[in-house]
């Protein structure tokens, strides 16, 4: 009992619940070995007592908590302050805003939004300063319903891609969508660092940074400089231009898939030919500048590590012990001029790959779009990653992100993601989450957090251990929805919420109050708590994203022709008798069609495939869903998956372009030349525009389709 009572201090499970009515208890080296890595010793029964006694004594002492919330009511009041203070009588207060003001006492009601600096003396001589935390009550919301389109940016080719989608192909798409189809938003992958080297992880949710993009999405044509480079340089970029040209017909022309590592060959040295040969003009060098500035240590540490990664590989844990902190690194760039070049070119990269997503957010807004594009936060970082090397105490050491065990999955699931330390967030006032957040929010719309159930608790794996001797760690779910909420605020931005899966009592409707939208998907959308049966349009809730599928799930088209079964059997994923599956997928997918005819959205009759696709796409739109997303290969009738969870090699999971229903893959331009998509996003033109927001809803009743892995 010692050790749950330190584990609960510590937000640490000792027991959760797989299924109502069930407890699995976390056995004690799990908990043992958590609490060690959030620097607490439980090792034998006199480490506990110890432990335990020193967090008691610290509470009695305390004056301040390291972080305060306080929320800042619709009406512009003051809210209710989380924690609340139990402060000695005679206690002076200060609060110095970010804008250097002061405000001496407790009233605190007119304080500005912010992260403020608050100062505790108590009588007996007692001083503590803690993080204040004001954040608006919710996140924004649009201001009408909107559709978008989903993609994943690394299949979109189109005839000017270097062997893969790029911000180009984004600013093209989104102008398209925009202007000639009405839509609302464009949704992409995460754009995140991916890890140096080859052969990198082609996942675009196993980042080495979720704080910088990766310049493998540049469009090298449209970086400025390119055009000022010599007739003496010219040959050489021309040799590079044409293996850039090949790369695009091997994927468009020859079948071959999509190949990130030779992206990312010929454009890093296109862009070292370009920024070689080329100095740019006063104005470019000022707004560089600028850009290093305004990014500060955060740049310098992923460019200095960009640097060593290329000479020491991107273990880090492996470099020379010099270099294995950013601080200590810093005189070895200062020693090393050649080290110091590379460090200010991966500053360069990160710089015109961000004025490229810039441009992109721009294009969508002159479009008419009423959110823009749509980024993605992925749930974690790889552990020998850029984030992981700069921010070392702000991550749980020997601890990896994943899932437990489920009615989809015995084994549980291991992500292979270092979990950030909820103390050691506490502690910095939650410096690296906002410092994250105004990154990602720089140039988004809107931002889409994976797994967004992670707010709250987490499920932590000790290395060595299989997923299933997990256990669950809790974070402070009311600070991070704060500082969440302020971010989003302040860049006018929205927030959705993946909230597929496992998801415990009271998140779905924190998040709501916090205006955070959630995910519903068609296919999960059935009346758990009744009958079973499909959910009826109008008992949908409204804020959320309304989506057919998604990129860890069968295309439409693969769904309705049952095809993704054929494809698991064939992978071996299947757990059940090939025959029964089918049977129990055809009779669910005729259960929707039976839905659609009856309520007229399917006027043809099955048999169909577009018009089945069209009367799903109908379906979402007749619920109350403030934004319906449609998965951009459903409206060319792409079959494959773009990811497969529980593949590796078996699968091309990230790599696969934009195709039709044959297979052949299509660019940009023959996707806006497509009549099979034009009808689709006509009618989801007219029927967005034809009806206002919503205000219906009611809470979706979702069955848990199981954690994604990544």
């Amino acid at each position: 009992m010692t050790l749950a009572r330190l584990a609960a201090r510590h937000g640490v499970a000792t027991a959760h619940s797989p299924s109502e009515g069930v407890t699995v208890p976390v056995p004690d080296a799990t908990v043992v070995a958590v609490l060690a890595a959030l620097g607490v010793d439980a090792a034998s029964p006199e480490a506990v007592a110890a432990a335990l006694d020193a967090a008691e004594r610290a509470d009695r002492e305390r004056l301040l908590p390291p972080t305060l919330v306080l929320h800042r009511e619709e009406d512009g009041s003051g809210g209710t302050l989380r924690p609340p203070l139990d402060l000695p009588p005679g206690t002076r207060l200060r609060v110095t805003t970010e804008d250097g003001d002061v405000v001496d006492g407790g009233d605190w009601s007119g304080l500005p939004l912010g992260v403020h600096v608050v100062g505790a003396e108590a009588p007996d001589g007692r001083a503590a300063t803690g993080t204040l935390i004001v954040s608006p009550a919710r996140v924004p919301g649009p201001g009408r319903r909107a559709y978008g389109l989903l993609v994943q940016l690394y299949s979109l080719l189109s005839t000017r891609s270097w062997g893969m989608g790029d911000l180009g192909d984004l600013r093209e798409l989104a102008t398209w969508a925009g202007r000639t189809h009405g839509a609302g938003f464009v949704q992409v992958n995460p754009l995140h660092a991916g890890v140096p080297g080859a052969p990198s992880d082609p996942s675009p949710y196993r980042p080495s940074s979720r704080r910088f993009p990766d310049p493998v999405h540049l469009r090298i044509e449209e970086v400025p400089e390119y055009a000022l480079v010599g007739a003496e340089r010219r040959e050489e970029l021309d040799r590079i231009l044409a293996e850039a040209a090949e790369l695009r017909e091997r994927v468009l022309g020859k079948g071959a898939l999509i190949d990130r590592d030779a992206v990312w060959d010929v454009k890093r040295r296109a862009l070292e030919l370009v920024l070689g040969a080329v100095e740019p003009g006063p104005g470019r060098r000022a707004d560089f500048h600028d850009f290093l500035a305004e990014r500060g240590r955060a740049l310098e540490d992923h460019a200095t590590y960009q640097a060593l990664a290329e000479r020491h590989g991107h273990h880090w844990r492996s470099w020379p012990e010099e270099l294995r902190t950013p601080r200590a690194a810093e005189s070895a760039v200062r020693a090393d001029p050649a080290l110091a070049a590379r460090v200010d070119f991966h500053c360069r990269l990160a710089w015109l790959t961000d004025r490229q997503l810039a441009d992109a957010a721009a294009a969508a807004r002159e479009a008419g779009m009423e959110v823009g594009i749509v980024h993605d936060l992925a749930v974690g970082v790889h552990p020998e990653g850029s984030d992981a090397w700069a921010l070392q105490e702000a991550f749980a050491a020997g601890m990896s992100v994943g899932a437990p065990p489920d009615a989809f999955n015995s084994r549980g699931q291991d992500w292979g993601l270092p979990p950030w330390r909820p103390d050691a967030l506490a502690a910095a006032g939650y410096a690296p989450y906002r410092g994250l957040l105004r990154e990602l929010l720089r140039h988004a719309g809107a931002l889409r957090i994976d797994h967004v159930m992670g707010l709250f608790r987490l499920w932590w794996v000790p290395e060595g251990r299989e997923p299933t001797e997990g256990t669950y760690v809790r974070y402070d779910a009311e600070a991070m929805l704060a500082v969440l909420v302020l971010e989003a605020h302040r860049a006018g931005a929205l927030v959705i919420g993946e909230d597929l899966g496992t998801v415990e009592p009271g998140v779905r409707e924190e998040l709501a109050r916090r205006g955070v939208f959630g995910t519903s998907v068609l296919w999960f959308e059935r009346d758990w708590a009744g009958t079973g049966r499909p959910l009826p349009a109008g008992e949908w809730r409204a804020e959320c994203v309304a989506t057919a599928t998604t990129h860890d799930l069968p295309s439409t088209a693969a769904r309705l022709s049952g095809e993704h079964v054929g494809l698991r059997h064939r992978l071996g994923l299947l757990a059940g008798d090939l025959e029964r599956e089918r049977a129990a997928d055809a009779a669910e997918t005729a259960e929707w069609l039976g839905l659609f005819e009856r309520t007229g959205l399917l006027p043809e009759g099955p048999g169909d495939e577009e018009a089945e696709i069209r009367a799903v796409h109908r379906f979402l739109l007749a619920t109350p869903a403030r934004m319906v997303g449609v998965w951009l290969p459903d409206a060319v009738g792409d079959r494959r998956p773009q990811n497969l969870p529980g593949t590796w090699d078996e699968y091309p999971n990230w790599r696969l372009p934009l195709a039709g229903p044959d297979g052949q893959p299509l660019t940009l331009e023959q996707l806006a030349a497509s009549p099979r998509a034009h009808a689709l996003l006509r009618e989801l033109r007219a029927r967005t525009e034809g009806r206002g927001p919503s205000d219906g809803g009611g809470d979706a009743r979702t069955a848990p389709p199981g954690a994604r892995p990544v």
